[in-house]
């Protein structure tokens, strides 16, 4: 049996930590002297050891306490450690990219990088641009096209960003969070209001697979033709209006959808946040309004 002293210089710590591990109930005690004075075993040595190597990978003494107590507490301690730490990369990483584009700017443009990077967590949150979404869409959605929707629509901010892309964000979160489009009285969509007889749950939930099949034209460069992904993209709206998918529907739809309004720079910001390799809903969007007007003009010649 070792006394307090004997048991810190074996392990390599102070009295006092051993101390406070005895006293927080960590740490065991053997029988005591006679003088009253504490004692510890083998096993003392075996644990305080395994507090150390805890404590050193920054693991807080509750969880120390959890994974004494019961084996099997280690593996869910070291995950949440693990994303815990991978929180704080990526804020140290958005953070260095933020210094570096004031860095790198010049000066007359610091002021303005400043007031948008400041206004962005770190690291940065997509709340902003979910709530965004939800007041533009029309309301009721199913909690299904709605998730599909916000997936496609919502860019995640990269992990390892480049000053450009920070400052996309930081410009994309001051556009979903100030006066973007005069409010949203009078600026949404035909297919958004009630009284134009729409279904936009059937619109959406087509408008989500359109996209998805035009995706891979984008990303091949290819220009805008008919197919399977503008036929999805009409029969979309053809679904949601009643309509059948006639040459004069879709003539129709092209001049509604070229009236309706736009919110160009978020797909813009998007794509300068996410690359070329991701297309954008926006992009998607375009590339088959692009493929119904030509189709329709080729009829119509």
């Amino acid at each position: 049996m070792w006394s307090i002293g004997e048991l810190a210089e074996r392990a390599g710590v102070t009295v006092k930590t051993v101390r406070f591990y005895s006293d927080g109930g960590l740490l065991p005690e053997g029988r005591r002297s006679a003088g009253g004075h504490r004692r510890y075993g083998p096993e003392a040595l075996d644990r305080l050891r395994l507090i150390r190597s805890l404590r050193a990978l920054d693991v807080p003494v509750t969880d120390v306490n959890r994974i004494l107590d019961r084996e099997d507490a280690l593996e869910d301690v070291v995950a949440d450690r693990l994303r815990e730490v991978g929180s704080h990369l990526a804020a140290l990483r958005w953070r260095e990219a933020a210094l570096r584009l004031i860095q790198d700017c010049a000066p007359h443009e610091r002021a303005e990088r400043l007031r948008l990077v400041g206004a962005v967590s770190s690291p940065p949150s997509t709340a902003a641009l979910a709530r965004f979404w939800r007041c533009w869409l029309p309301p009721r959605l199913p909690a299904r096209v709605l998730s599909a929707v916000l997936e496609r629509s919502v860019p995640q901010p990269p992990d390892d960003p480049s000053p450009a892309q920070v400052l996309a964000f930081a410009r994309l979160h001051a556009f979903v969070t100030g006066d973007c489009l005069g409010g949203t009285t009078g600026c949404q969509p035909v297919v958004h209001r009630p009284d134009t007889g729409y279904r936009p749950a059937v619109l959406y939930d087509g408008l989500v697979e359109a996209f998805a099949l035009a995706a891979p034209h984008l990303t091949a460069h290819r220009p805008p033709h008919e197919g399977e992904a503008l036929d999805c993209f009409v029969d979309a709206h053809a679904r949601a209006s009643g309509a059948k998918d006639t040459p004069a529907f879709r003539r129709g739809l092209g001049r509604m959808l070229a009236t309706e309004p736009r919110i160009d720079r978020y797909w813009q910001l998007t794509a300068e946040l996410t690359g070329p390799s991701r297309p954008t809903a926006g992009a998607c969007h375009d590339w088959l309004h692009t493929a119904l007007d030509d189709r329709s003009a080729r009829s119509a010649a």
